[in-house]
């Protein structure tokens, strides 16, 4: 299939699965979306299975795909930058202790518990891939993704402090996750284990050039944007440090995701709110949540057709399933654990780990991480456990959530009605 021809069949589900969302499910879109792209990934999967040619079919079509180029050194960029817009920086502040440890300490916290649960029940069932592998899944599952959940939150009226503590902390550990997996696949290819020392500097220098280059870049857009007026001009300004920035980033050896993050933060915070209009911030806004909608729905697609693709075995599932309480549990650990650091600093609320554990959902992030692992044994294994633990995520975690909220006392329909006016 020519490129135009399946990029045009991807957006045209994206369309199509944005209506079905609103006007026949009655779901949050974006968790409407993200359910009808499983569905339609699981039933792709199926029919490989039973109609001859499917598999031959769609096994040519991503054998002409490098998914490492088109996630990693792409659809992130555009992932990651559109949710940083979408950040409170004034509710940030008020969070940012408790969004440094959950980002950072707690994300690095899951990811080495998920690798050593994970490595002993694969052990188990038979499907050794190496401690390297587990913790390649660990890092690429412990980063949250509550993009899906956001808009339950508001519908409920949940506490601006508690959609501050789940959209910083996925946004910064969208970023660190990154960087730690990349950092482990270089590792995995090359078949040597990095030490401590050599992991923590690299991972700092990334990471902190990542970051410094995000705000510079971020800053001089604002100085361009202040005498324009024109929102073409300023969308267009808005793609262009979303894409040149995260190239640019990729160029120097830095870490794009996070350069991405702390570009997008500038542009959603003082850019937003200082060099463009209200009508600018519309149309800004409605742009950044079509590209954010269409690239998770490609994304979901295309690991619908890997899955179609690469071989399939039974136990894949049975890890699977084994790896959702392991992901839970290294979840829980990991929120107790940072809460704790920042104790004498901010104080959590009553329910706090609770609704920090359950609503840390997994999505889009999970699943370009996933999708960009080379072929082999590995990759077979850790994309099959990452669809089932994103299907659960989304599917049970993210349709229960606002019944969690309320029954947790955080609902508020007075504050629902204001945020509704507001987004």
């Amino acid at each position: 299939m020519p490129v135009f021809a399946l990029l045009s069949t991807l957006v045209c589900l994206a369309a199509a699965f944005t209506l079905i969302s609103r006007q026949v499910l009655r779901l949050p879109v974006t968790v409407g979306v993200m359910l009808l792209s499983l569905l339609t990934s699981t039933l792709l999967a199926i029919a490989g299975r039973h109609i001859p040619g499917v598999h031959a079919y769609v096994s040519g079509i991503i054998n002409h795909i490098d998914f490492s180029a088109v996630v990693l050194h792409g659809m992130l960029a555009f992932l990651l930058f559109a949710g940083a817009l979408k950040l409170n920086l004034s509710d940030l502040s008020r969070q940012k202790a408790t969004v440094a440890s959950l980002s950072t300490f707690g994300t690095l916290l899951s990811t080495v518990f998920v690798a050593a649960l994970l490595h002993v029940i694969l052990s188990i069932t038979g499907l050794k891939i190496g401690f390297i592998g587990c913790l390649l899944f660990g890092a690429l599952i412990s980063p949250t993704d509550p993009i899906a959940v956001l808009e339950m939150l508001r519908r409920v009226g949940a506490p601006p402090s508690l959609e501050a503590q789940l959209t910083g902390e996925s946004l910064f550990n969208d970023g660190v996750g990154a960087v730690v997996f990349l950092t482990l696949l270089a590792a995995f290819h090359s078949g040597t284990t990095p030490s401590v020392a050599s992991f923590t500097w690299l991972l700092l220098i990334k990471a902190g050039g990542g970051i410094g280059l995000g705000l510079l870049l971020g800053y001089a857009m604002y100085h361009l944007l202040k005498p324009v007026d024109s929102y073409r001009a300023e969308v267009l300004l808005t793609l262009a440090l979303a894409m040149g920035g995260y190239a640019l980033a990729d160029v120097l050896g830095l870490s794009a995701p996070l350069e991405a993050v702390a570009a997008g933060i500038v542009a959603g915070g003082r850019a937003r709110a200082v060099a463009m209009s209200p009508v600018t911030r519309e149309h800004v806004d409605s742009f950044w949540d079509l590209i954010d909608a269409i690239m998770n729905v490609i994304l979901f697609l295309l690991l619908g057709l890997e899955l179609l693709a690469m071989p399939w075995n039974p136990y894949y599932v049975y890890a699977a399933l084994l790896a959702i309480p392991v992901v839970l549990a290294a979840r829980w650990l990991s929120v107790v654990a940072s809460l704790l650091l920042v104790r004498f600093i901010h104080k959590p609320s009553r329910g706090a780990v609770t609704v920090l554990t359950w609503g840390g959902l997994r999505g889009g992030l999970a699943v370009a991480l996933a999708l960009s692992l080379s072929p082999g044994p590995a990759h077979d294994r850790l994309i099959a456990i990452t669809y089932v633990v994103v299907i659960f995520s989304i599917v049970v975690q993210g349709l229960t959530m606002d019944t969690l909220l309320r029954k947790m006392r955080f609902a508020s329909p007075a504050r629902a009605v204001l945020q509704c006016q507001e987004h």
